[in-house]
């Protein structure tokens, strides 16, 4: 890690639920880890809601500085929690105003990675912990977004990381992030290329197994001397790839996969693969830009 990446730190999106603390701790551990401080963010929009018709609604003034004051308490409370968590990590808040899907892009353009959580992706009236801000962050984001989960998922011994592998020159980038990784928990790397036949079925299948270990092989290649403490295990699957990686990352430390390129985990804002795994992966997801 250059000295310009230690400056950079780690931002994660706050939850108002003080219940829901994954995603904090998760980045109080990663910023720990590395070396770089820790930026917590709570984002602030405007009224919309709330109020029955004909209620008299409070000023703008009575609004904003109530709603100041319950951002500043929740800004309180986590730094607590993160101090408390990594009392090593140089921590510091920001309450803003405006929508948290463009607040964190913004924070994201001198961040290392961007944190939040997820409980449903499916819900939509969350504000860190759904799919209003999860999907556009991580499919417009200049730095990795990692998704965490909650409820929290067991993992096991040894501990691992899954990373797919779409065949791509891009893939390189989520391929060196899950090595990163792999190296700052002490896991094992597990690099797997998902082979979906298609519908006609392969001339050759046996060929085209082959071709997908190659294009495997070469894309793994040369880290391990980078990473000698990495444990590297690559796989070819046949299968879907959403529910393959979603399988390997049942009692995985994290899964990584890009959110670009040219293979399965494309698309034109962000890939069914990519969304795919955001959606069902049981552990956390860190969605590399490519």
């Amino acid at each position: 890690m250059t000295s310009a990446d230690r400056r950079r730190p780690i931002v994660v999106g706050v939850a108002p639920d003080p219940s829901r603390r994954l995603a904090l701790a998760w980045a109080s551990d990663e910023a720990d880890r590395r070396g770089v401080p820790l930026r917590l963010v709570h984002a602030q929009g405007v009224p919309t809601r709330g109020y029955r018709s004909g209620e008299v609604r409070p000023s703008w003034e009575e609004w904003n500085r109530a709603l100041h004051g319950l951002g500043d308490q929740v800004l309180k409370d986590a730094v607590g929690f993160a101090e408390s968590r990594r009392p090593a990590v140089e921590v510091s808040a920001v309450l803003a105003e405006g929508e948290p899907t463009w607040v964190l892009r913004e924070e994201a353009r001198n961040a290392t990675l961007v944190v939040v959580g997820s409980w449903h992706l499916s819900r939509r009236r969350e504000m860190f912990t759904s799919a209003s801000v999860a999907l556009p962050l991580t499919a417009h984001a200049p730095c990795p977004v990692v998704v965490v989960p909650e409820p929290e998922h067991a993992t096991q011994q040894p501990s691992y990381f899954v990373v797919g592998v779409d065949g791509s020159p891009h893939s390189a980038a989520a391929v060196d992030m899950a090595f990163e990784e792999a190296a700052l928990h002490g896991g094992l790397l597990r690099a797997l290329y998902v082979w979906h036949p298609p519908l006609l079925g392969a001339l050759d299948e046996d060929a085209a197994m082959r071709e997908c270990r190659r294009v495997l092989s070469e894309t793994v290649a040369g880290r391990t001397a980078r990473y000698p403490d990495v444990e590297l295990h690559h796989e070819v699957v046949r299968g879907h790839p959403v529910q393959v990686l979603t399988a390997a990352s049942e009692h995985a430390l994290g899964l990584v996969v890009g959110t670009r390129g040219l293979g399965g985990f494309t698309g034109m804002l962000l890939g069914s693969v990519s969304q795919g795994v955001l959606h069902q992966a049981h552990c956390p997801v860190i969605a590399v830009p490519v």
